[in-house]
């Protein structure tokens, strides 16, 4: 079965003065259909990078990326992309927001509506579709930018530490509404984070990246059930599954300078 996302010794280079900074060399990675796939590493280890090679935001200097076999020559509308900011349109409702990315594809009005307010219900907003982002808080803001990426009914679902910026009980929160999303409406999901709990919690895979220059240090197995729980969470199983997530991502960490 051909994979969903394929990273085929990815290589990316910047210049920079002097020469250039190799962000990434020689990344491989297969991500299944339906697959929920996070990332962690050390800063610097190119996660971003990998990212938005996959989002057509960023081309490899080296190797290739895939999408359904084809290679990845910039953005489209199979791949949905989250960022740590909203990024949501002050002066339209959430609603609007979310029908925002159907204009572009110029859907029918009526189909634009059905599928916005499906997408709203997915992330529980339905009663504040008629607001106002300045009257919502960070964790509303960031369920509405994941309802404009369902939104558009992308296959793969990119998420650069959506959840970062929040507080830690809204991150909690924010995890459990994601999976709860993704478990009615399946997408491919490759998902950036520096929180180890939240990776293994949400992943069925946890990619551990090596910095200096970037590459895949190892992939280690979730085999935990969904749905997840606080019960799961607070299980010995997670608690050995994070434990050998944090020991790969510390060892793999440049001490500090002294």
């Amino acid at each position: 079965m051909t994979p969903k996302i394929s990273f085929r010794d990815v290589v990316k280079s910047f210049p920079v003065k002097g020469g250039s900074f190799t962000a990434l060399n020689g990344a491989s990675l297969d991500i299944a259909d339906e697959e929920f796939v996070t990332v962690v590493g050390p800063s610097g280890c190119g996660k971003s990078t990998l990212l938005s090679m996959a989002a057509g935001l960023v081309e490899p200097t080296a190797g290739e990326v895939l999408v359904d076999g084809e290679h990845v020559r910039g953005p489209g509308p199979d791949r949905g992309v989250i960022f740590q900011q909203y990024a949501l349109f002050p002066w339209l409702t959430v609603r609007k927001n979310v029908e925002f990315g159907l204009r572009l594809a110029d859907l029918p009005p009526g189909e634009r509506t059905r599928r916005a307010e499906h997408a709203i219900e997915l992330v529980g907003l339905t009663e504040f579709a008629d607001a106002l982002p300045k009257t919502l808080s960070g964790g509303m803001k960031q369920r509405c930018a994941i309802a404009r990426a369902y939104a558009v009914d992308p296959a793969v679902l990119l998420m650069d530490e959506p959840f970062g910026a929040l507080d830690a009980l809204t991150r909690v929160q924010l995890q459990d509404q994601l999976l709860r999303t993704w478990s009615q409406d399946r997408r491919t999901v490759l998902f950036i984070t520096h929180d180890v709990d939240e990776a293994v919690y949400l992943a069925r895979r946890v990619v551990v990246m090596a910095a200096r220059p970037g590459r895949i240090h190892t992939v280690i197995d979730v085999d935990l059930p969904y749905p997840r729980t606080e019960e799961i969470r607070l299980s010995p199983e997670f608690g050995r599954i994070r434990n050998e997530v944090w020991h790969s991502v510390y060892h793999q960490a440049a001490p500090l300078p002294t």
